[in-house]
């Protein structure tokens, strides 16, 4: 690696400036998670940790070199000299991970990483074990917080157990215990070798400074206990007998996305990691949609995890509670609503993509399709047996009403377009499902409401996206009224409820779809050069768009054609089965942020799609079941 490189070799620019001398970075497929309930660390296929952000995903990075090089902060380990070769799993049923790392000369050591699940702290381990011959190893820390640009006060301490590197900045510090290490270039490194045998933990604590450092750990109890939990909590999930193990992982991705203490599902683990290289679409990603949270609640419902939709659920009564007019399409993790979106300049940015953004100005818009999100996962949980009290169903009727007299005015709609407000079609249709969620609970609950006059405005709404969002010349819906385009988002419609999927008038928007919007056998999600987001064209296949359409394909009786892009699409996961926001396909390369809640959430609906399809008697409680269809 030369002088300066960035996580293996992404040179990062002059502190302030712009990236210079960018090198092949770290792919992005090559990263794997490890995850606390309350935030996650990235961890490269070579060993090195290269995103932390402690205490919480959308707090400042500790670890930055995916978006800033070296300087920024990272935590490499990997055996010293180049002839080594790593291969990594997931322990079985959990998110503790494996590295086995073999030489040419027959030594073979594992590294296992984790995050210790509801132990009270924030702790990142790392335990090294030989397993034959004698292999060397090398780690490397370097501390920088808030997003590179501190540099702790960092000093060394006596502990019962031997020396520990202390680092503090502000209010935040981290201490390093196990193998002893020494300064060296900015940088804390260590050396030490394992035979059969010899295991060397590395454990790292972040704490508030004005406390002392935490008592020991006991790295071998911490992660029997890390291992025993993600497997009890994986043992819960009702499975359809269709991609068993790429939904487990999935669902263990959403369950590490999740906050332990809140019930808040952020999107990814990241930020600004680009949708195209060297493009500008790069957003902070570490915040809570109502969207997402709420596909995500569905799938858990239908596959046996019903306590994390209770907390989710209360979680988003917290949130919204109050005027409705007030309601966010994304919070943080408590439920807090400022996000003002900033750029850090200082950071290049990954393989140069600039900018690096913090926050997201996208809280501020207009999505009507969130209300259709939020009260079709809410109309879930009832369904599931989850009751209503004296506060849910309430809010609920004022969201319908505050609906009943704004659907009418244009948004920016599910893509968060920063172009002007328009009538998408995809969101008239959310609220006509808002409303008919309404209606099924007055008639199956018995509960009270304006039932009359959401069904007029369910119809009226029904007439308008008939008339105004479908092109009877072409026979498709189109991505907003009086537009020509159209959106893989309209695939949504079916899963709805609002057409079937074999209705003529769905079949010719697939159709369209089809045509426009395949690339290299992938989805877009629109066509971005016509200009209808108000930013420079240029995106690649979004991973959840082509579920959707595995979803379309198997509710329409192409079964054939669902599975075989289904295969398809889940060969892009990664070693580990993660997924990011979008596929290179050429390249076979993971863009956008990672891993995504959307992507590994509509991976499970499309297998749930495929298993419905391929038996109709209904074993699988499918999220359609969820729903009350």
């Amino acid at each position: 690696m030369p002088p300066g490189a960035g996580p293996e070799g992404l040179t990062p620019g002059p502190r302030g400036g712009q990236v210079g001398n960018v090198v092949k970075p770290t792919p992005i497929e090559d990263y794997a998670l490890v995850a606390d309930g309350a935030a996650g660390a990235l961890v490269s296929r070579r060993g090195s940790i290269d995103w932390l952000c402690l205490p919480r995903y959308d707090s400042p990075s500790m670890f930055g070199a995916l978006l800033g090089g070296t300087e920024a902060g990272h935590w490499s380990l990997h055996p010293i000299g180049s002839d080594a070769e790593p291969t990594r799993d997931y322990v079985e049923g959990t998110l503790v991970l494996r590295t086995t790392w073999r030489s040419a000369d027959g030594a073979e050591a594992e590294v296992l990483d984790f995050m210790p699940f509801r132990d009270g702290r924030h702790n990142l381990m790392r335990r090294v074990r030989g397993v034959t011959g004698t292999m060397r190893f090398r780690g490397t820390i370097r501390f920088r917080f808030d997003y590179g640009t501190l540099r702790p006060w960092i000093r060394q301490i006596e502990e019962p157990d031997g020396r520990a590197v202390l680092a503090i900045a502000g209010p935040e510090a981290v201490i390093l215990r196990g193998a002893p290490h020494h300064a060296e270039d900015g940088c804390h490194v260590t050396e030490f070798s394992v035979e059969p045998g010899d295991v060397v933990d590395l454990k790292l604590t972040r704490f508030p400074s004005h406390l002392d450092p935490p008592p020991l750990i006991d790295v071998g109890a911490e992660l029997d206990w890390t291992i025993d939990w993600w497997q009890d909590w994986t043992a819960r999930c009702r499975q359809s007998g269709h991609y068993e193990r790429e939904v487990e992982r999935s669902l263990l991705v959403l369950r590490a996305l999740t906050n332990d203490e809140t019930g808040g599902i952020v999107a990814a683990a990241t930020t600004s990691l680009p949708e195209e290289l060297g493009g500008t679409r790069n957003w902070d990603y570490r915040y809570v949609w109502l969207r997402d949270a709420a596909h995500t609640i569905e799938v858990l419902l239908a596959h046996g995890y019903r306590e994390e939709a209770q907390q989710w659920r209360a979680w988003l009564l917290r949130t919204i509670a109050g005027d409705p007019s007030r309601v966010q399409i994304m919070y943080d993790v408590d439920g807090g609503r400022r996000l003002p979106e900033t750029t850090l300049d200082h950071l290049p940015g990954y393989a140069g993509s600039a900018p690096v953004r913090i926050g997201n100005a996208a809280y501020r818009q207009a999505q009507w399709d969130a209300y259709g999100e939020v009260m079709l996962s809410l109309a879930a949980a009832r369904n599931a047996g989850i009751e209503e009290n004296e506060f849910s169903w309430p809010l609920q009727c004022e969201l319908l009403d505050y609906l009943v007299a704004n659907w009418h005015r244009p948004d920016r709609g599910i893509w968060e377009i920063r172009g002007p407000d328009r009538h998408f079609t995809h969101s008239k249709a959310m609220v006509w499902a808002a409303l008919q969620c309404g209606i099924g609970s007055v008639e199956k609950f018995d509960l009270k409401g304006h039932v009359d006059v959401w069904r007029q405005m369910r119809d009226e709404i029904r007439s308008d996206i008939l008339q105004h969002g479908f092109d009877a010349e072409r026979g498709t819906f189109t991505q907003y009224y009086g537009g020509q385009g159209t959106d893989a988002a309209l695939l949504q419609l079916p899963q709805i409820g609002f057409i079937p999927a074999d209705d003529p008038r769905m079949l010719g928007t697939v159709a369209a779809i089809e045509r426009e919007l395949l690339r290299d056998g992938l989805l877009l999600r629109y066509r971005t050069e016509t200009d209808v987001d108000g930013l420079p064209a240029g995106e690649n296949p979004f991973l959840a768009c082509s579920f959707w359409l595995v979803e379309q394909y198997a509710a329409s009786g192409r079964l054939d054609d669902a599975a075989a892009m289904m295969d398809r699409l889940v060969g892009f996961a990664n070693d580990v089965g993660l997924l990011s926001e979008e596929i290179d396909p050429v390249r076979r390369a993971h863009m956008g942020n990672t891993p995504q809640a959307l992507s590994h959430l509509s991976l499970v609906r499309a297998a749930d799609a495929i298993a419905r399809a391929s038996d109709p008697t209904g074993a699988l409680e499918t999220v359609g079941a969820v729903r009350g269809w």
